[in-house]
């Protein structure tokens, strides 16, 4: 079945109303939760495939995060599908008002390869539980996962109501050619911009998570053995694949040496001393990142690793010291393990530092005074983050997470994606027992006296 022959296909079965059903509904979210269950291991050994995750970082980061979700989703649905009451203004006497939420129909979901399960599934739940049929597109750069999902989604959903498309440039180009009623895409700020200049021709609305350069802030008051930990985890989990990890570290110049061996002592003891030889150590997903982000080390004074094997893709967890505004890594996204290090006198130095650059998709503050920390949080926009922390805050379901500005616009995860992906109708009902005249023509200087009173 060709593409728009299955999105014809998915728009006929959504026509015919059974996606609607809550009951229906919630039966393929507990038929996709089984699966999974079922399926676990095979999961875990694409992402070991393709990513060199371990059964521990794949279970804490991709399956058991979308066992979550699926949890959290057939729990409330019900509730959230529920007409919802609204206060009727006196000028709309004697009637009732409410809310429904409706799909919006067939949507497209497009997911990336570094978290490349759980970036898939987890909208597509949100997708399901609103009643839509689906179209998932997996990244071609993890054909294993992509190889699972499409198994997964086929032992579940007939293909008219979700399926998977498999390919690369050239099924992603037919797909945006396709009048979808949602879509829902997370990757890069230069694909993402494509993706909306297709959704605009038909006006289709659109989530785009994207990323940006996540600054981690650490001043003087902050516990700096915990926030080396905590930093070392955030940066090098998925050896930095990860959208919102620290991009880049801000630190106040009078801690920056303590900090930094504190943090070397913690990578150590997170990988040992030879890091590209620790097994659950993840890998670059191909040769052009690992020649992207080895690009972006050259020329730069190294603290802390910088060690590669080109033959296994993979980095050793780096720290760039006495980086600069101006250096390259400073100007892209760097989606690796190198973290480069900037220092501040006052924190206003890092306020400015942020606020002059594109809203990141997260920022994370380590301190001990309350004081700055509402100053940074209330200053600084960016997507979502954590104060003493770093990435745990997407790791919910009872918080949206997205992006703003160029890191992206939506949100998801839980009640969030349940209204990502339905639109809601505003309805007054009326009563014919009474119907009040001062709407209606001649307009009378009594009835405009009425009329102020109502709308005052």
């Amino acid at each position: 079945m060709n593409i728009e022959e299955l999105v014809k296909k998915q728009r006929e079965y959504f026509d015919s109303g059974v996606t609607k059903s809550v009951e229906f509904r919630l039966k393929k979210l507990r038929a996709l939760k089984g699966e999974l269950k079922l399926r676990e291991g095979r999961i875990h050994e694409a992402l070991k495939a393709d990513l060199n995750k371990s059964d521990f970082e794949s279970y804490m980061t991709e399956t058991g995060l979308t066992i979550s979700e699926l949890g959290y989703l057939e729990k409330h649905v019900k509730s959230y599908a529920r007409p919802k009451r609204r206060l009727t203004p006196l000028a709309h006497f004697h009637g009732k008002s409410f809310t429904m939420a409706e799909p919006y129909g067939v949507v497209l979901i497009m997911s990336p390869w570094n978290y490349p399960f759980m970036l898939c599934m987890e909208p597509l739940i949100g997708a399901v539980a609103a009643g839509n049929c689906c179209i998932l597109k997996p990244s071609a750069y993890s054909p294993k996962v992509s190889a699972v999902i499409r198994e997964l989604v086929e032992a579940v959903f007939p293909p008219e109501y979700v399926a998977v498309v498999e390919g690369g440039r050239e099924e992603n180009a037919a797909l945006l050619e396709q009048r979808f009623d949602y879509i829902f895409f997370t990757g890069g700020v230069k694909v993402g911009k494509l993706v909306l200049e297709k959704a605009s021709r038909y006006l289709t609305p659109v989530t785009l998570e994207l990323g940006g350069k996540s600054p981690c802030i650490i001043d003087e008051t902050a516990d700096l053995k915990t926030a080396a930990k905590r930093l070392a985890f955030g940066k090098y989990l998925n050896a930095g694949q990860t959208c919102v990890a620290p991009d880049y570290l801000l630190i106040q110049e009078s801690v920056k040496e303590p900090f930094l061996e504190l943090f070397e002592k913690a990578v150590r003891q997170m990988y040992g001393e030879k890091p590209l030889e620790n097994p659950d150590y993840p890998k670059i997903i191909n040769e052009k990142h690992f020649e992207r982000i080895s690009g972006l080390m050259e020329g730069m004074t190294l603290r802390m690793g910088g060690e590669k094997n080109q033959e296994t893709l993979q980095i050793a967890p780096t720290v760039l010291d006495f980086a600069t505004a101006e250096a390259p890594v400073m100007q892209e996204e760097i989606f690796g393990p190198v973290l480069p290090v900037l220092t501040f006198r006052q924190i206003s130095e890092a306020e400015a530092f942020v606020k002059e650059r594109e809203k990141p998709l997260a920022c994370y503050i380590f301190t001990r005074d309350k004081r700055r920390e509402r100053q940074l949080l209330s200053s600084l926009s960016f997507g979502g983050g954590c104060v003493n922390d770093t990435i745990i805050h997407l790791a919910t379901s009872r918080m949206g997470f997205g992006g703003v500005g160029n890191s992206g616009m939506g949100s998801y995860h839980g009640k969030k994606s349940f209204e990502t992906f339905s639109h809601e109708k505003s309805i007054v009902k009326k009563y014919n027992w009474i119907d009040l005249p001062i709407r209606y023509q001649p307009y009378t200087k009594g009835k405009e006296r009425l009329l102020r009173l109502f709308l005052r």
